[in-house]
């Protein structure tokens, strides 16, 4: 069968529950045709497609019948269209006509191949529709208050005539659906019709007499459902079938998160289960919400190789003591999956467009299609293990498409999403090929977290290029946020939208720290030789630090060879100054950070030969990873900390410099990247643009020549902020924007 439905008031109208399961129908079948005719214009159709839970129709036909096009591509059906437009005089030539009828009120909305307007019935005067005659056009008039000027002989009846002669469809296999007289068109084309619940008068009483016509006691959706069954387009078994099958879990939170809250490790063919060695305490806070014996379920992946593994154990222990109703719930994934899901794709794709790097972009379908898959995997999974009502805490960019599978799945949960990396605005952002689907996921959940307002925003801005996009409510930034202070600063921000009807929550949660990490590195029995050793090494210094990982995005090349020039022009700083970096490679696998490795080691090599003296070499580089327990040495004694991301999410490193100085009694001054979402909430950093060469000598320099007075200020100042805003507190904040949004919805 072909359905061809009105949107407003028709497809998209009635319960929630008739409309998921229309498009559900709609989605699951091989059999049903789906065409919108519709009144708006086809840029007012198009945020309609970013919605996953509208299926998307193979055909739309819009502008009261002035546009045909197909579902996907948005492309011109022809010769249908080709048709149409010979038959149009023009909008400025129609338009300039209607000026000389003043109770006419030109609509602001998208429109093609016909001109709208407000009105009363009373301006419908004979003139108008012989002007109208004139330029070859009729005049059409819905609701009491729509008018549209349109092609002679074009309206929704014939342009749906039309593709179905095109398509070579059966007419009576063909059902209309609408709810105003502008649908009048497609029932007198012969086809059969349901005029919806609630359907104008003056439809209701135009297609009376027309003996294929049911007038549906039910609204929208449901009223379409009772007609695929009045005309026995499907049996009523199979439009109203039993209910679903899928059994709600015993999980009253799901955390679901690309790493196992334990390592697994293979040895002698055998896996071993290990517990996580965190790199920002995340994990351990995200377990302290199951402490409490709450029933709860861990879903990350697990490779799956069947031809060495024995039977996948979908749910393991935690740890039965501590956690007693948590499990852990894998979702086996082959190592070719997790080898272009997150290692290829996710790094080669969306990792340099969120960090505004998008010339280094790779985009390959292929890999999209595993990305979805994968995704499904996870939302299958995840929707297995949630109770009824459940909160669902999805973390990060690897898992954009769960929300929109698992509300299809499970529009019960409440879908909260944390996004750990930055989030661009529209212009880097739309770059993407997905971008609608993404964003279209997104939407589907309750509530969304950034690190920083800035990034809250640029989502809002991303959203509205998507979707038609009301903001309900904007929440000062100060005096947490910076708001003028640095790149990344603003004033005010949005909390809450409406999107396809729902309201979504937003909100800034910048990650803490785990400070007993911190505090338990410090007490290490190995730290205090370590730190003696490094001050032995660099007595009578000023050493500056920086800690980062092998990436475009941190700065690490850019920080060296400004460091190089801020050595040419003070020889002064000679002998004076050293710098330690410590870079973390990548991944063997990752490739395409090889050429970034060759060019900061030729950089460090080109400033060492340049300046070094007996005894004295300007930069100390280790490209490897070093004991978290010898990162703190080093941050302890380091007397300024230069972190200069060109693009960050956050950045934790510089918060682990701040809590070490704080807890040992330093005074160590904090040079940060205005780009990282940090610097909005560390007041009291020196604040540095990383693009800007001769302000990243300037901005060291000045940290180098800092007075002790400023410099404990200044470091007080931070600790408290840190020390404040844990890694405890940031999980608890999250969880309380969850709670407040869904209650609001309820």
């Amino acid at each position: 069968m072909l359905l061809a439905t009105d949107l407003d008031g028709t497809f998209l109208g009635g319960s929630a529950e008739q409309r998921q399961y229309l498009c559900q129908l709609i989605s699951g079948s091989q059999d049903i045709q789906l065409v919108f005719v519709t009144g708006r214009g086809l840029e007012a159709v198009m945020p309609l497609l970013s919605d996953p839970a509208v299926p998307v129709p193979d055909y739309i036909i819009c502008d009261v019948g002035g546009t045909v096009v197909e579902g996907n591509s948005l492309q011109p059906v022809q010769p249908l269209q080709a048709d149409i437009d010979r038959r149009w005089p023009g909008e400025h030539v129609v338009a300039a006509a209607m000026q000389r009828f003043p109770l006419l009120e030109r609509q602001e909305v998208p429109q093609q191949r016909r001109c709208s307007y407000f009105c009363h019935s009373d301006a419908l005067t004979v003139e108008l529709a012989e002007v109208a005659a004139t330029l070859h056009c009729e005049v059409l008039y819905s609701a009491s208050r729509y008018l549209d000027i349109l092609p002679a002989g074009v309206n929704k009846g014939s342009s749906l005539s039309a593709l179905v002669g095109w398509l070579g469809v059966d007419r009576d296999q063909v059902l209309v659906a609408g709810d105003t007289l502008n649908d009048l068109s497609m029932y007198e084309a012969g086809f059969k019709g349901v005029c919806v619940g609630d359907s104008e008068p003056d439809l209701l009483l135009a297609t009376l007499a027309l003996p294929q016509v049911l007038h549906a006691v039910d609204p929208g959706a449901g009223g379409i459902l009772e007609a695929i069954v009045h005309f026995g387009l499907m049996a009523q078994d199979y439009v109203h079938p039993a209910a679903d099958a899928l059994t709600p879990g015993h999980a009253e939170l799901v955390m679901v998160y690309h790493r196992l809250p334990y390592e697994e490790q293979r040895i002698k063919g055998k896996v071993v289960r290990r517990r996580p060695k965190s790199p920002n305490g995340i994990i351990p806070t995200l377990l302290s919400f199951f402490a409490a014996g709450q029933r709860g379920s861990w879903v990350a992946w697990s490779i799956h190789d069947e031809s060495s593994e024995p039977p996948f154990e979908v749910h393991t222990s935690v740890d039965a003591k501590a956690y007693p109703g948590l499990l852990a719930a894998r979702v086996a994934l082959s190592t070719d999956e997790v080898d272009v899901f997150y290692k290829r794709f996710s790094k080669e794709a969306f990792w340099p467009t969120l960090h505004t790097f998008w010339e280094r972009a790779i985009f390959r379908e292929a890999d999209w299609q595993v990305f979805l898959a994968v995704n499904r995997k996870f939302a299958e999974r995840t929707a297995a293990e949630a109770a009824e009502g459940a909160t669902v805490w999805l973390h990060d960019y690897n898992l954009w498409m769960v929300p929109a599978v698992l509300r299809d799945l499970r529009p019960d949960l409440k879908i909260a999403f944390f996004h750990h990396t930055y989030f661009p605005s529209a212009d880097a952002f739309n770059v993407l090929p997905w971008r609608r689907e993404i964003v279209g996921s997104l939407l589907q959940c309750d509530y969304i977290g950034f690190h920083i307002p800035r990034q809250a925003e640029n989502f809002v801005d991303v959203a509205s290029g998507v979707a038609s996009l009301h903001v309900v409510e904007r929440r000062a930034c100060a005096p947490r946020y910076l708001s003028y202070g640095c790149a990344v600063g603003l004033e005010s921000m949005t909390t809450q939208i409406e999107v396809h009807g729902r309201r979504i929550g937003l909100g800034a949660h910048p990650v803490g720290l785990d400070l007993g990490r911190v505090q338990a590195a410090l007490a290490h029995v190995k730290t205090p030789a370590r730190r003696q050793a490094i001050r032995a090494e660099f007595a009578g210094k000023k050493l500056v630090l920086s800690v980062e990982r092998l990436d475009y995005t941190k700065g690490t090349l850019e920080k060296i060879r400004a460091f190089g020039e801020l050595l040419a022009r003070s020889p002064e700083l000679h002998g004076q100054v050293s710098l330690v970096v410590v870079c973390v490679p990548a991944a063997k696998e990752m490739t395409v950070y090889d050429e970034l490795q060759a060019q900061i080691e030729q950089a460090v090599g080109r400033v060492n030969g340049e300046f070094n003296q007996v005894g004295w070499s300007p930069i100390r580089f280790f490209f490897r990873p070093l004991p978290f327990e010898e990162v703190v040495a080093w941050y302890a004694e380091a007397d300024v900390m230069w972190i200069t991301p060109l693009r960050d999410g956050l950045n934790l490193v510089c918060k682990e410099y701040v809590a070490t100085q704080g807890e040992s009694g330093g005074d160590g001054v904090l040079v940060l990247s205005e780009f990282a979402g940090a610097a909005a909430e560390l007041h009291g950093a020196v604040l540095t643009n990383p693009h800007d060469p001769a302000d990243l000598r300037e901005r060291l320099s000045q940290a180098i020549g800092m007075d002790a007075v400023e410099r404990d200020s200044r470091l007080r100042g931070l600790y408290e902020i840190v020390r404040h805003n844990d890694i405890a507190r940031w999980g608890q904040e999250f969880l309380a924007g969850v709670a407040a949004t869904t209650r609001r919805g309820e």
